[in-house]
């Protein structure tokens, strides 16, 4: 069982879940005020369990179809399916199973808008990005258009409908991806190039258009994090906080393209795995 369980990627799917539980809070907010209703909080049950599925479906099929590369390569060899512990076969059927569940989960248990999000973020994950990364490093571009959806699932299983506060922490998300991958890309490029993916460090190993791509995605981050605050989703606490969190992910990201090593790449990924959290906890309180 604990090779399933490897399949989903739990350590992502927890990400991916925290962004839906962000977006379905301020949901639940616009739910209430423009309804005067309470809302029904089972909702939230099936949001996330859906969300889970889905999101792990993805992650299994994801393996499945790029079981081939990740043989190729040190850091994924040892993965279920490589490594001979799951047949291509059963992880077919297994994200199969857990992606229709996730679908029939999301639509039953939230609504028909939530799970047509869930559809398109699997399906242009699976079919868009993970073919891609055999033929462009623009790859990792579009791969962020599906990631930074699980805020926009969340908002709409609470509220029924996107608006401009769903779409304000899709582009957090968005833009926030792009120095956390681009960093593991630096950190793994001959595994990268060893399996055929044409990610940035592969195409331009060098590292300067790498780092440069970071310093100007974090950059971006500082004034687009702004955005709860000026559509009045948050306060002064969280607008402070931001501005430091944004500081502190500049500086990690100015710092790489001083020093084009692994350490401080990895430096980078570590400030984007503290940084998100600690956004949406000041979101929530600020």
């Amino acid at each position: 069982m604990n090779d399933y369980y490897q399949l989903t990627k739990p350590r992502i799917t927890w990400l991916i879940l925290m962004s839906t539980a962000i977006g379905f809070f301020f949901g639940v907010r616009h739910f209430n005020t423009t309804t005067g209703q309470a809302f029904q909080w089972l909702v939230l049950l099936h949001t996330i369990v859906g969300t889970g599925l889905i999101a792990s479906g993805t992650a299994a099929l994801n393996q499945w179809w790029e079981r081939e590369a990740d043989a190729k390569m040190r850091r994924t060899q040892m993965r279920p399916i490589p490594s001979g512990k799951i047949t291509p076969r059963n992880a077919l059927l297994f994200g199969m199973t857990l992606a229709i569940a996730g679908f029939v989960e999301l639509w039953l248990g939230a609504n028909l808008l939530t799970a047509l999000l869930g559809l398109f973020t699997l399906a242009s994950y699976l079919f868009l990005y993970t073919p891609m990364k055999q033929r462009t490093h623009h790859a990792t571009t579009v791969g962020a258009i599906p990631g930074a959806m699980p805020p926009l699932i969340g908002y709409a299983a609470a509220a029924g409908t996107l608006n401009y506060e769903a779409w304000a922490l899709y582009l957090i998300l968005f833009l926030w991806q792009f120095p956390h991958f681009y960093a593991i890309a630096w950190m793994y490029r001959e595994d990268y190039a060893r399996a055929g993916m044409r990610m940035l460090p592969v195409v331009a190993p060098d590292g300067e258009s790498t780092s440069r791509q970071i310093l100007l995605y974090a950059l971006a981050l500082v004034p687009i994090s702004l955005l709860p605050k000026l559509v009045a989703m948050a306060g002064n606490v969280y607008a402070i906080g931001a501005l430091l969190l944004g500081g502190a992910f500049l500086w990690a990201a100015w710092k790489v393209g001083q020093n084009r090593t692994i350490p401080q790449a990895r430096r980078v990924l570590l400030t984007s795995v503290i940084y998100l959290p600690l956004l949406y906890g000041l979101l929530v309180v600020g």
